[in-house]
C-alpha cells in the first residue's frame, strides 16, 4: 500500500496527481478532506513573485551578482 495525493472535481471524478505504480488492475481507497487542493509550487512562485522582484530589482543585487554576468 502507498498513499497517493488526488483531486475531486465538480463531478467527482478522482484524478491522481501523479502516475500510479504497479501494472494492472488495483483497489484504492478515497479519503475525502475537508480542505481544498493545495497550492502547486508553481502558484507560490507567481503570488510571491512581485514581493521578491522588490528585493532582487535592486542595484546592490545586480552588483552582488555580476560575476555570474557574461562579460557585455
Amino acid at each position: 500500500m502507498r498513499p497517493a495525493e488526488a483531486i475531486i472535481d465538480a463531478h467527482g471524478t478522482v484524478r491522481l496527481l501523479e502516475p500510479a505504480q504497479g501494472a494492472g488492475l488495483r483497489r484504492a481507497l478515497v479519503i475525502v478532506l475537508d480542505e481544498g487542493p493545495a497550492a502547486s509550487a508553481h502558484d507560490a512562485a507567481i503570488l510571491s513573485e512581485r514581493a521578491l522582484a522588490e528585493d532582487w530589482n535592486r542595484p546592490e543585487e545586480d552588483a552582488a551578482w555580476s560575476h555570474l554576468q557574461p562579460d557585455r
